[in-house]
């Protein structure tokens, strides 16, 4: 175990502080040893943004004294969409996590990808969710894209930040909507909370909100519903679900925002990433990832499951 006691850092935050003092050669590799319960401070666990006054301790523990937090989990079946040696793509089921949160946990995305593909554990910018490029809220299936190698996550996460990589959504919406709309409202995230919220432009400028843009397009209705494609610009936390929602169009059992229920599991709402577009580096790639079962199930016009 390392110790110090600070008596300079003046509100230093926790992964700086780390790379200040030579425990870690990166950002990212503080962020590593943060993620895999390595560091606390004043005995409590850290987090990455903690900031280091004077008089704290500060505990680290040595790197061989845990297992990665990535543990694979070969019991756990992941459909594989697309691979090639820079890139992997897999059909994420609902309900599950795409990245576990604490280490030793299981039943993850990336504890099956790890399982499959080793590699991918040290790729990336933490610990918990290696070579992942993008993320799917765990009530949200489809094509999630991973990384085997830091050269393509860098590359990659450029491309996802500059809009190079195309993803269509499909989603079902109550009520009907008749033609297809852009809906570029900036997205607020306040603390801890779990909702997000459409803000105004003033509160973007002020840099309190993420400016969020989605192309929202009818596919054909279902009932009291209406099948849509989303094609989102941006990536902010819940924009899909968000955006959906301050049209009156909430996603059918998105409890969180409004949706009214229609048959599926609980925490699992009617959102699929069903088409992803990149270029792999050696040409453009298209890849689809399959409707589950559990959404197939409510397009067919008789069906009867959902909620009054």
């Amino acid at each position: 175990m390392i110790t110090t006691n600070e008596t300079d850092a003046g509100g230093e935050r926790l992964d700086h502080y780390l790379v200040r003092l030579g425990f870690a050669e990166s950002r990212r590799a503080a962020r590593d040893l943060i993620d895999r319960d390595l560091v606390t401070v004043n005995g409590y666990r850290a987090r990455k943004g903690d900031l280091i006054r004077e008089s704290d301790r500060v505990d680290l523990q040595p790197l061989s004294a845990t297992a990665s937090v990535l543990a694979p989990d070969p019991a756990l079946a992941i459909e594989l969409l697309y691979s090639d040696p820079a890139i992997i793509v897999v059909n994420k089921p609902g309900l599950m996590p795409c990245h576990p949160l604490h280490r030793g946990e299981v039943g993850t995305v990336m504890n099956a990808v790890v399982a499959r593909f080793p590699e991918v554990a040290q790729v990336g910018g933490t610990a918990r969710e290696g070579g992942l490029v993008h993320r799917l809220d765990n009530g949200t299936s489809g094509a999630l894209m991973i990384a085997r190698n830091d050269q393509a996550y860098e590359q990659l996460r450029r491309n996802l930040k500059d809009g190079a990589i195309r993803r269509s959504y499909l989603a079902m919406v109550a009520g009907r909507l008749e033609t297809a709309i852009e809906i570029d409202d900036p997205i607020g995230h306040r603390g801890t909370q779990r909702m997000a919220t459409v803000s105004s432009k003033a509160a973007r400028l002020r840099g309190i909100a993420r400016p969020a843009s989605s192309h929202i397009a009818p596919l054909r209705p279902v009932r009291e519903f209406t099948l849509v494609s989303v094609t989102p610009q941006t990536g902010s936390r819940h924009q899909i679900r968000v955006h959906l929602a301050s049209r009156g169009l909430p996603i059918a059992g998105d409890t969180l925002y409004g949706g009214p229920p229609i048959g599926l599991a609980p925490g699992r709402f009617w959102l699929h990433l069903s088409k992803i577009d990149f270029d792999s580096g050696r040409g453009p790639v298209h890849v689809s990832a399959p409707l589950p079962a559990d959404l197939a199930a409510l397009l067919a016009p008789a069906n009867t499951s959902a909620g009054p």
